[in-house]
């Protein structure tokens, strides 16, 4: 009701002041002081009075942004709608995944035309047996604007289905529990859980994790009987460590249910007999700070993949029966030049997902045999284990895409060498891969360090200055965007762009101390890294400054904020999608989502070093009065990693003090959180708008 009574106020003074796109002027966010004082340094905030979603003069605020967003774009909708249309007609309609196979059934999931969610499906030990929809999502998610299935599990029995349900899109998950057979939905319903349930195998009990209410952090294991009072569960683990969050899961076996419990650099596990529910879980080695380890089940053994004196990690295992470190037996050694990132055991064979040069690879290790490297024919791309549940076969699922080719799924046979194309995504409308180029190149970075970037683009471009580009980072948390197909940049290819992803230092390309020289002390690498990146594609002539662009979202919004504050005339525009921009405020709140679990990612601010390097580049601290690209920012208002009001602030502050006429549009999603929207189609809305907001600027039509 708040929303119907404020909102209309603002369109009138917008209509009332503006009958041109000339004339439309933007919100003017009133400004209230609050000085924040930390180790004596006082910083001023004058829109911190936007931290409160109940006020409604602040719902008022965001709804005047996106009408000004509305108004502004107004003459761009047809060109949205043909980017909407564009991009849609390229995605199959009724489509299927790859099915695989587990205790006696096909699970895989397929969609219909027009709809925009999944529907659920399985069959009994052949793929021409009848199938049984085990949830229609589009008939779950009617009437909703925002509708989620978290993570789904069937029992032992193939009897009970587990699911969670997000409707609000703050990552709150109730678990419903489905009976398979007659299509009941039982009476048990768990709220405030992360989604998922795991199964013990007596098919009556479930284990899930329940999040704090407040910071959503993942803090308790819980044990619940079907058919009892949710009031009645029993806690299993309480992670007591605020830094700390904790998840729990079966081993590939089924014979162990493992408690996990890991912070940004220190991890633990416990075990426990899948087949005695009502027993104790034991610890596999103890928490060490920056130790870090993984837990996975053969035989008599426990694999573990860790970093004990390992850098870039190893693998080791060690007897179920004594698992403290003392025992770990080394399988894979360390090597600093490649990157063990993950591994799949079978009876015969180990395969090893690894990332040398800052290319992920798959080397198969027999357990009795010469090793060998599967091969690959492109200079850039990206593979990773698929679904591999099975441990007496010689097959091995794995996906494989790149910057020019849809994501494909194959069969490999390990003893023959033989491959079998299952499954690639279709791309309807003529798509032709031939058409386009992928390559690796390398910018230097100010200290001489060498980055890479993936780029990719029609072929024929020609290296002249004059092509319109977008380089897109991230840079955080050790996470590495791998080259990969997206439909989605084929309206940019297709237009002449250029599409490069800066492999930048925060991110693990090229192995853990990548990682390590963007963090903490160092996080200014991570920036500075990226303007290299785009100096370099300006220098070597892909683009220029009056044609390039630059987009990251969450902590790569971070990056982008930091960024344009560093250096804004490299960029023609900028697209910070719910991005992390109050560092130094949102560090120092414990009550905020993620703030404890990732003080060894940012640092902890009431210690002082960490707070004034902090403050160096936190992009609404060093907002200034001078000239800035046209930007877009983009948040929601259910936002569960990035709080609303942080974009919020900074678009306010931009407004304050920017100096320039270049456009700066704010567009809050008011029914999505941080990932957007939840179904197939609605997505790309928002990518429409933002290449409206690119082509508008270069003058594309």
């Amino acid at each position: 009701m708040k929303r119907i009574i404020y909102l209309p106020i603002f369109i009138i003074i917008f209509l009332a002041a503006c009958t041109t796109k000339e004339k439309i002027m933007p919100p003017e966010a009133k400004k209230i002081s609050k000085e924040l004082t930390t180790h004596g340094d006082t910083r001023i905030d004058n829109y911190y009075w936007m931290n409160d979603q109940e006020d409604p003069e602040v719902i008022a605020h965001l709804e005047a942004e996106n009408t000004y967003k509305d108004e502004v774009m107004m003459h761009t909708q047809p060109l949205q709608d043909k980017l909407f249309d564009e991009i849609k007609s390229k995605i199959k309609q009724e489509d299927e995944s790859v099915p695989y196979k587990k205790n006696g059934y096909f699970y895989y999931s397929r969609t219909v035309p027009e709809k925009e969610y999944n529907l659920v499906c399985r069959k009994k030990e052949t793929m021409a047996a009848d199938e049984e929809i085990m949830l229609n999502v589009n008939e779950m998610a009617d009437g909703h604007e925002y509708f989620a299935v978290g993570r789904s599990s069937v029992s032992p029995d193939n009897k009970l289905l587990a699911y969670g349900v997000d409707k609000v899109s703050r990552r709150k998950y109730t678990i419903h529990f489905k009976n398979l057979e007659t299509g009941e939905i039982l009476k048990d319903a768990i709220p405030l859980t992360t989604g998922g349930a795991t199964w013990a195998n007596d098919n009556k009990t479930v284990y899930y994790v329940l999040k704090d209410d407040v910071t959503l952090r993942s803090m308790k294991i819980m044990k619940h009987t079907l058919g009892t009072p949710v009031n009645d569960d029993v806690e299993v683990f309480y992670e007591d460590d605020e830094t700390f969050s904790t998840f729990i899961y079966k081993t590939k076996s089924e014979d162990y249910l493992i408690i996990g419990s890991q912070s940004t650099l220190t991890s633990e596990f416990r075990f426990l007999d899948a087949n005695n529910p009502d027993g104790e879980f034991k610890i596999v080695q103890p928490r060490t700070r920056e130790l870090e380890y993984s837990v996975d089940h053969f035989g008599n053994d426990f694999y573990i993949r860790t970093n004990l004196d390992a850098l870039n990690f190893k693998l080791v295992k060690t007897p179920v029966t004594a698992t403290e470190k003392e025992n770990w037996q080394e399988v894979i050694a360390h090597r600093r030049d490649v990157y063990f990132s993950d591994f799949d055991i079978l009876k015969d064979y180990l395969v090893v997902s690894e990332r040398k040069e800052g290319i992920t690879q798959l080397r198969v290790m027999p357990w009795e045999g010469q090793e060998y490297f599967i091969d690959f024919e492109e200079e850039v791309y990206t593979v990773r284990s698929n679904v591999n549940l099975d441990f007496d076969t010689d097959v091995f699922r794995f996906s494989y895409t790149s910057m020019t080719t849809p994501n494909s799924i194959f069969d490999f046979n390990l003893k023959t060498k033989e491959r079998e194309l299952l499954k690639q995504t279709e791309v309807l409308g003529g798509f032709d891969k031939s058409n386009y180029e992928t390559k690796r190149i390398y910018a230097t970075a100010m200290d001489g360090t060498k980055i890479p970037m993936s780029v990719v683009y029609r072929k024929g471009m020609e290296k002249n200055g004059n092509n319109p580009a977008v380089i897109y980072g991230y840079g955080s948390y050790g996470y590495t965007r791998d080259p990969s197909f997206s439909l989605s940049i084929l309206p940019l290819l297709d237009r002449g762009f250029v599409y490069a992803i800066a492999h930048i230092r925060g991110g693990q390309v090229n192995g853990r101390a990548w990682y390590e020289d963007g963090k903490l002390l160092k996080k200014m690498n991570t920036f500075t890294d990226f303007n290299d990146c785009a100096q370099f594609l300006i220098d070597e002539k892909y683009t220029s400054s009056e044609k390039l662009f630059a987009k990251g979202g969450s902590a790569g919004g971070l990056l982008m904020g930091t960024c344009v504050n560093l250096k804004p005339d490299l960029y023609q525009g900028i697209i910070a999608a719910v991005p992390f921009v109050d560092v130094v405020t949102t560090m120092l709140d414990e009550t905020i989502p993620l703030t404890t679990s990732e003080f060894d990612e940012w640092g902890n601010p009431k210690i002082e070093k960490f707070y004034y390097y902090m403050k160096s580049y936190s992009p609404i601290d060093n907002v200034v009065a001078k000239d800035y690209p046209a930007m877009l920012v983009t948040t929601g208002l259910h936002d569960s990693q990035v709080q609303y009001w942080e974009p919020a602030k900074w678009v306010a502050k931009l407004r304050e003090l920017k100096t320039d006429d270049n456009l700066l549009l704010f567009h809050i999603n008011m029914d999505f959180g941080h990932g957007g929207a939840s179904g197939r189609f609605q997505w790309i809305k928002d990518t429409a708008l933002e290449y409206a907001f690119i082509f508008d600027q270069l003058g594309i039509e």
